[in-house]
């Protein structure tokens, strides 16, 4: 069978599922895939219809009831008739035969009202009358306004005795009522003709480049989760612990992708799916470009496979000579510094911002050698508070490689501690404190103590004092030194910045 996968055209076998359509294509287990069925289109008449003269045509919209049925009847006679006389204050058209009652009260009518006049008091003589000035005056017709002219009135200022009335014809619309399902059931059989999109396409706004890249790492794992959902949007909160600047602000349209950039939940990402106005705390990240039915839907829980243009454009963590290929396909020149030979392990790159990276279409990258990156193993299920402060201290949050700066060493020293963030430590609750800490160990000084957020890694085994040489009760134990720590300390010394990696090199 023929299906359309991502906008592209694949032939699947007969029973085809799911399964099937989503191979080689961006998704990720578990997430959301649409599936277009089809779209039924539906033709509706409205209450306006449209009057076509020799000059052009003008629209009426239909008010009263009794006399917008006598309009509709009369249609045919009507077609045909000319303006017999036109005044100051009126278009007059006809005439034609109907069975209006006859009544010599005197009205008021608007600008642009649409109604009958009975010629002599007589309905054999019936006339179709614009008002073309607010006035008042009987007609003769016992009935109400047939409606308002509500376009082409400039034809009323041009109009002369002996132009016609060419046709009449009602004003229909045409609604599109897509077919849509939304499911992450790999199982669903699918039919010829689908249209299956498996992620949500974004393109980011390159006039802000800082909530774009904050949107990149979100999207770095192949998925993004949804935090909340409501009629408007649906929105993430993976990571509200950032500094989002001021950025370009607009409406939030459906398929509006924005960023929180201030006060309660800022970092949060937005998806919209109906239209709000504008609001400076929102920066305008980009917009949906495939994929709106699964934003439409997902509810909070949901993951949906995301993918970018552009695609995020780091190469930390790479060797010299893949990151020279990497740049070189987005069209980006490497310039090297540090270790520039090919083996070389990249632990910086500026600029990281992906937006400004393609603009200046030029980085520097430095290069590490291999053995110069330690390994350090996390343990994010003990102690994910205290992890996810070191991972935002280090750069690891949204990186392969991270850094830290060398605070205080010192020869026979029992520790090794590394400058933290006085910040963010304010909020690094105590753990239950440690019976025994090892050789190798990783902690920060929690809130209670005044160094808080300084970041250690102990030499010697105790019992009493941890890596930053607190008591038990002011360390948070979050994880091990995992590589060879006599090498790491050769050498060492105050200010050296040292690098960090949780990936085996």
């Amino acid at each position: 069978m023929k299906v359309i996968v991502n906008g592209s055209e694949k032939i699947l076998g007969e029973k085809a599922t799911l399964k099937d359509a989503v191979k080689g294509e961006h998704y990720v287990k578990d997430t959301l895939i649409s599936v277009h069925l089809s779209t039924e289109k539906t033709t509706m008449e409205s209450n306006d219809f449209e009057i076509i003269t020799s000059l052009g045509s003008l629209v009426i919209h239909l008010e009263d009831a009794k006399a917008a049925e006598i309009w509709k009847t009369s249609m045919r006679e009507i077609e045909g008739i000319t303006a017999r006389w036109v005044t100051h204050d009126i278009a007059a058209f006809g005439s034609f035969v109907t069975d209006i009652p006859v009544d010599r009260e005197v009205r008021t009518y608007k600008r642009y009202d649409c109604f009958f006049s009975l010629g002599g008091f007589d309905n054999n003589t019936t006339y179709i009358m614009i008002a073309k000035e607010d006035h008042k005056r009987s007609y003769g017709a016992k009935i109400g306004n047939i409606g308002r002219i509500t376009k082409g009135r400039h034809i009323l200022d041009v109009l002369k005795e002996g132009d016609q009335i060419t046709g009449i014809r009602p004003v229909t619309s045409e609604t599109s009522t897509d077919n849509v399902i939304v499911t992450s059931d790999l199982k669903y059989r699918l039919e010829e003709g689908y249209r299956i999109d498996t992620h949500v396409l974004i393109e980011l706004n390159e006039h802000a480049p800082e909530s774009s890249e904050h949107v990149l790492i979100l999207a770095s794992k192949g998925f993004m989760r949804i935090s909340d959902a409501t009629g408007s949007y649906a929105a993430c909160s993976d990571d509200k612990d950032v500094a989002i600047p001021d950025e370009p602000h607009a409406v939030r349209n459906r398929g509006s992708v924005t960023v929180r950039n201030s006060g309660e939940g800022l970092g949060r990402v937005f998806f919209y799916r109906d239209r709000r106005q504008m609001i400076i705390a929102h920066n305008d990240v980009g917009r949906i470009l495939n994929g709106m039915e699964i934003a439409s839907v997902a509810k909070a829980g949901d993951n949906l496979s995301v993918l970018t243009s552009p695609q995020r454009l780091l190469s930390v963590g790479m060797t010299q000579k893949e990151g020279e290929v990497f740049l070189a396909a987005a069209g980006v020149k490497q310039r090297r510094t540090g270790d520039t030979s090919d083996d070389a392990i990249i632990a910086e790159q500026t600029p990281e911002l992906t937006i400004i990276a393609l603009r200046d279409k030029e980085v520097e990258t430095l290069g590490v050698p291999k053995e110069g990156i330690f390994k350090v193993a996390l343990d994010r299920k003990k102690a994910p508070e205290t992890v996810r402060y070191f991972e935002k201290v280090t750069g690891l949050s949204h990186k392969s490689i991270g850094s830290m700066k060398v605070h205080f060493t010192f020869e026979d020293m029992p520790m090794i501690t590394f400058e933290g963030d006085d910040v963010r430590g304010q909020v690094l609750y105590p753990h239950d404190p440690f019976k025994r800490c090892r050789r190798g160990d990783l902690g920060v000084t929690n809130q209670v103590r005044p160094y808080r957020g300084l970041i250690g890694i102990r030499l010697t085994d105790s019992k009493e004092y941890g890596p930053t040489g607190e008591e038990g009760y002011a360390t948070n134990i979050f994880g091990r030194f995992d590589d060879d720590l006599d090498r790491f300390m050769k050498d060492l010394k105050e200010d050296d910045i040292v690098y960090i990696t949780e990936r085996k090199l």
